[in-house]
């Protein structure tokens, strides 16, 4: 692959993957706009690897506090608010985990259409929108009932539709239950982790299963890239969530979404 379109690859998947914009959406649309063919299998997952890294490293210290707190003996209230969280996150991934086995054993072809995209961006920038009007209301995380829990799990599985967002939708639902931006950015992010990691290892065994489990220089350069796009988006995010709202995502995916809307209309779809 030339090394321009791994670099864009990787920038899209790096950048996107924990932004409210959807990654899967964005790197749909890239044989539109380069003419170049898709990626491929083991491409696309050097990059969600390259992203898993980054938010491993960024809450390394949460996910160290998690495993610390599994250890017996210790009654403190820190300790029980660690393994509350590890209790929400199993809860809220288990859906998408049943949900994500079945898409990917059908795979329906309108999940990568331009048609999909457009419908996508602008129903869940609208959803956002409405959302993050809400007031927060809720306490540290750990206070989060299991109801909201499932709720944002059950909201994760539509990220399955390329332009919903896996980012947006686990905030969105987040934000519907009063939970602050930056716990909602949290949660999502901590919870993306179990959900890239399965979904590489679904692809990962598809991959063996073909034949084609050969990663070499070019996945090995999109790993690297989409790690550091990662890391650098997330730092961003949270920072721009602790001082605004999440209006000047509603602003790009509405913005993106109307352009798709045009684009179907001239006949790009």
């Amino acid at each position: 692959m030339p090394l321009l379109l791994l670099v864009l690859v990787a920038a899209v998947q790096g950048l996107t993957e924990f932004l409210p914009v959807s990654s899967s959406g964005h790197l749909a649309l890239i044989p539109l706009v380069t003419d170049q063919p898709y990626q491929g299998r083991a491409i696309d997952v050097a990059a969600h690897v390259g992203t898993l890294g980054a938010v491993l490293l960024y809450f390394r210290r949460d996910l160290i506090a998690m495993l610390l707190a599994l250890r017996p003996g210790n009654a403190s209230q820190a300790v029980a608010d660690q393994r509350q969280m590890i209790r929400l996150l199993i809860i809220a991934t288990i859906p998408v985990f049943a949900v994500g086995f079945v898409v990917n054993e059908i795979d329906p072809a309108w999940l990568t259409d331009i048609r999909t995209l457009a419908v996508a961006n602008l129903v869940f920038a609208a959803l956002l929108w409405h959302a993050d009007r809400v007031p927060d209301i809720a306490g540290k995380l750990a206070d989060m009932r299991y109801g909201g829990a499932v709720m944002i799990g059950l909201a994760q599985c539509l990220a399955l539709i390329p332009g919903a967002s896996r980012s947006g939708v686990t905030m969105t639902a987040a934000r519907y239950l009063g939970i602050g931006r930056v716990d909602a950015a949290r949660f999502s992010m901590l919870l993306s982790i179990p959900t890239i990691a399965g979904a590489g290892l679904l692809k990962g065994l598809d991959i063996v299963a073909d034949g084609d489990a050969t990663l070499g220089m070019d996945a090995l350069i999109v790993a690297v890239l989409s790690f550091g796009f990662a890391l650098a988006a997330i730092s961003w995010m949270l920072r721009w969530l602790a001082r605004a709202d999440f209006r000047i995502f509603v602003w790009y995916r509405l913005t993106l979404g109307a352009l798709l809307v045009v684009a179907i209309g001239v006949g790009a779809g």
